[in-house]
């Protein structure tokens, strides 16, 4: 099915900002539903025409499931997540169980009642195969290893019971790591991109960047969920990535080349994060099947992401961490 009004649930993230503008482009209406408030412009990237509701989905399930109930969307896509694997082994862990898990589980359940929703597509996470020495595809085991991990696993498992029991309509689409303007500033590229830009705050360079992992345009997620909305098999779970991982190394040299400084003028070299995997690493041979491809080279992905960071000066100053109340 070619999606006609998507439901974002964890509309003010910044790749369901992302995937909105590619599904507007292509004329598709969309929406957003998330706990925070609209962010300041250079991290509120959204199409024309885009409506973002507030209300958490836990804690404000009846304010949710009415403006769902009003919009009616024919397609959900669900961001909905505590995230980041080094942050879930603190002494708030099991925020990421009730937000993955007991959230997610409480809003399909809902979901299951109304005659609205033809799909449910979840985005799930490549990290719940840990770390592996080849490409890992749907059917490897799942070897989570930090609470983030675990808690998006359980409820990949748990819409994997409900489309057997109840023929709920969903899929499940496990991303490599994604990039876009826009994106949240601690996080590597668009850090790593200020610090090289602006030169005002250094870089730590966690474990020297050794560590591998697997990169995409958000642009190319965002085709990802269409191919396998309009000829996936329903129920199915789905791999996205390209085809070999990096080191983080690397990426932040491509930041450096794009930014024109030296590599090492803008970084220190810390210890490796508590828990972190050596290398995340997909097999996408059955959404290629689907005639997916990524169409965005990672330099290309790096370099607007740089782009972005040189159209907004005030990134400069502006806090790393947005602080939303859990």
């Amino acid at each position: 099915m070619t999606p006609k009004k998507v439901g974002f649930l964890a509309g003010g993230n910044c790749h369901a900002l992302a995937i909105a503008r590619h599904f507007a482009a292509q004329g598709i209406n969309c929406f957003g539903i998330g706990r925070g408030p609209e962010k300041a412009k250079p991290l509120w990237l959204a199409p024309d025409g885009y409506r973002y509701y507030r209300a958490h989905i836990g804690e404000q399930m009846a304010e949710v499931m009415r403006v769902l109930d009003d919009e009616r969307p024919d397609t959900l896509i669900c961001l909905a997540a505590q995230g980041e694997g080094a942050a879930s082994f603190g002494s708030d862990s099991w925020r990421f169980y009730q937000t993955n898990c007991v959230y997610l589980a409480q809003i399909t359940e809902q979901l299951r009642c109304r005659d609205y929703p033809q799909r449910f597509v979840h985005i799930g996470t490549s990290e719940l195969y840990g770390s592996v020495d080849a490409p890992a595809a749907e059917t490897a085991p799942i070897r989570a290893s930090s609470p983030y991990s675990i808690s998006k696993a359980a409820f990949d498992a748990h819409l994997e019971v409900l489309h057997r029991v109840h023929g709920f309509p969903m899929n499940i689409i496990r991303p490599s790591n994604c990039i876009t303007a826009g994106q949240q500033l601690h996080r590597i590229v668009p850090r790593a991109a200020i610090c090289a830009v602006y030169g005002q705050q250094r870089l730590e360079l966690q474990g020297a960047g050794l560590a591998e992992k697997s990169y995409l345009d958000t642009e190319d997620l965002a085709r990802g969920i269409l191919a396998v909305l309009e000829r996936g098999d329903l129920g199915a779970t789905y791999n996205c990535g390209p085809q070999a991982p990096v080191t983080i190394r690397y990426l932040v040299d491509l930041v450096a080349a794009q930014a024109r400084v030296p590599f090492d003028s803008f970084l220190t070299v810390v210890p490796a994060r508590q828990g972190e995997d050596s290398r995340y690493w997909l097999d996408s041979t059955k959404l290629r099947a689907l005639g997916w491809e990524p169409k965005i080279a990672l330099h290309d992905a790096v370099q607007r992401v740089v782009k972005w960071a040189r159209a907004y000066p005030e990134l400069a100053t502006m806090p790393w961490k947005y602080e939303v109340t859990p």
